[in-house]
């Protein structure tokens, strides 16, 4: 005989916020791949962009990718010439990744269509709405923390 289903009262919130996620990085994906860039990619772009320099580690955390696919993408980047991996001087055992010239241009010219595509979305959900989202998401991750370790995906 099978087992009553588990009484679960409350809605799949990791759920909604992977719906909600897919649902915006719809209007970006195909802006993306007209340049041959993957999600993964644009992230550590952005990432470098918004930081400067930094460290993979810290790439790891802000774009929320394990280590190991972190070195994948790394490696692809540097081979396209988007990034460059530079040994820190005074620790050759620690690496310093930043955008290329070529990643910036890049970058650049996507710009238009990216930020075009953010208006589209404030006409479309309202401006004062996309600006809640922004502190209501700033809120959660100051609530809840940086959850420990990279996440792919």
């Amino acid at each position: 005989m099978a087992s009553p289903p588990p009484q679960l009262t409350h809605r799949n919130l990791p759920l909604l916020f992977l719906q909600a996620r897919e649902s915006v990085f719809a209007r970006f994906r195909p802006i993306l791949h007209t340049v041959g860039l993957t999600e993964q990619q644009w992230r550590v772009v952005r990432a470098l962009l918004d930081h400067g320099p930094l460290e993979p580690r810290q790439i790891g955390d802000i774009c929320r990718l394990s280590s190991p696919s972190l070195a994948g993408i790394l490696a692809r980047m540097a081979d396209l010439g988007l990034v460059l991996r530079e040994r820190l001087e005074h620790d050759q055992r620690r690496v310093m990744v930043s955008v290329t010239p070529e990643g910036k241009a890049l970058a650049a010219k996507l710009a238009p269509t990216i930020e075009a595509t953010y208006r589209a979305l404030e006409e479309e959900m309202g401006v004062e709405f996309i600006a809640q989202l922004y502190a209501t998401l700033d809120a959660v991750i100051a609530r809840l923390g940086e959850a420990p370790g990279g996440e792919d995906g």
